[in-house]
């Protein structure tokens, strides 16, 4: 028997999806795999400076990149390679990695050891759309089949927008599910604990503030959301620990903030994705936390297409109360 996980049931109170209905986790139709209206140009260079409302983000191909924008960048490590603020010049990445970065596609079983990181190894194509807005596209993978596209969009506040949409082109999850997982590898936090609103599992009710920190890679490291689950199996043998070590927490609010060097990195998502944070203290190496999440889709079909929308806020860190303030109206548009 594999140890089993939780996974949000999205599909109906029996799990099936109903053939006449769009799933719930349908593509929002807004990147250029999956909407021809948009037109876009192959960037020059495997990176691409997106700079709006004091931020200036540096998205990046899964290429190595060594030159001034991007210092000793390593090969694998796709997304924002650098997000900075006129009121702090460090980037809040590791150097040599990167932040809302596609590490994982698997299916809980032992397929994954074929290759654990294959958005890192399948070739990418960074493609401008307009002078904020950029897109990663994946063409299918070679595993698992799955071609894919990320939008990175910076509004006119700074805040990143990130829409990811996927098409399954094989029938390769062999349990009828899709997982994937995002990293952001922070770059020594004096404190590397993320805050979200919830509670313990086995409560009740609507949560409240908590202080979360995983105290190894791997142990307590997922924390779900709080809303209606089915048990699904992960093989025991599983090796990406951070994905099926569950907390004893349970989100009941769809974001969360970790706070480095006086500024605060805020990660929003919809309700409707049933998005699971996730942490590590040590994921971008020792004093280099990593601040994660990871997505399923139940019940796909082949040659449909899946997606989310979520924000990332990147501000001056005052108090709790001073995020929640500085990042409602983007959570309320998460949620209208």
């Amino acid at each position: 028997m594999g140890t089993l996980i939780l996974l949000s049931l999205l599909a109906g109170a029996d799990g099936r999806a109903n053939a006449a209905a769009a799933h719930p986790l349908a593509a929002p139709g807004i990147t250029t795999l999956t909407n021809d209206r948009v037109r876009y140009r192959e960037a020059p260079e495997h990176f691409a400076v997106l700079r709006r409302g004091g931020v200036t983000a540096v998205v990046v191909d899964n290429s190595a990149i060594d030159n001034d924008v991007l210092p000793g960048h390593r090969a694998g490590y796709n997304g924002m390679a650098s997000l900075t603020h006129v009121r702090s010049d460090k980037n809040l990445f590791v150097p040599a990695y990167a932040g809302l970065n596609l590490e994982h596609i698997h299916d809980g079983t032992l397929a994954v050891t074929r290759e654990k990181y294959e958005p890192r190894t399948a070739p990418m194509q960074l493609r401008l759309i307009d002078e904020h807005t950029v897109e990663l596209y994946q063409p299918p993978t070679p595993n698992w089949k799955l071609e894919s596209c990320g939008r990175y969009r910076l509004l006119e506040d700074g805040v990143i927008e990130y829409t990811f949409e996927c098409i399954p082109r094989a029938d390769v999850f062999e349990q009828g599910w899709i997982g994937l997982f995002w990293a952001s590898y922070i770059h020594q936090p004096r404190d590397g604990a993320i805050h979200f609103i919830g509670r313990r599992t086995d409560g009740e009710g609507p949560g409240d503030w908590l202080r979360a920190e995983s105290p190894q890679h791997g142990v307590d490291s997922t924390h779900p959301p709080s809303r209606r689950l089915r048990p699904i199996d992960i093989h025991p043998e599983f090796p990406l620990t951070l994905v099926n070590h569950r907390s004893p927490f349970v989100s009941t609010e769809p974001w969360y903030y970790g706070v480095s060097n006086g500024m605060a990195y805020v990660l929003m998502f919809r309700p409707q994705d049933a998005i699971w944070f996730v942490q590590s203290p040590s994921g971008g190496g020792r004093g280099n936390p990593a601040w994660d999440f990871q997505w399923f889709i139940p019940d796909y079909r082949v040659g449909e297409a899946y997606g989310f929308v979520m924000r990332a806020a990147y501000l001056p860190f005052e108090s709790r109360e001073q995020i929640e303030r500085d990042t409602r109206r983007h959570r309320e548009a998460l949620d209208p």
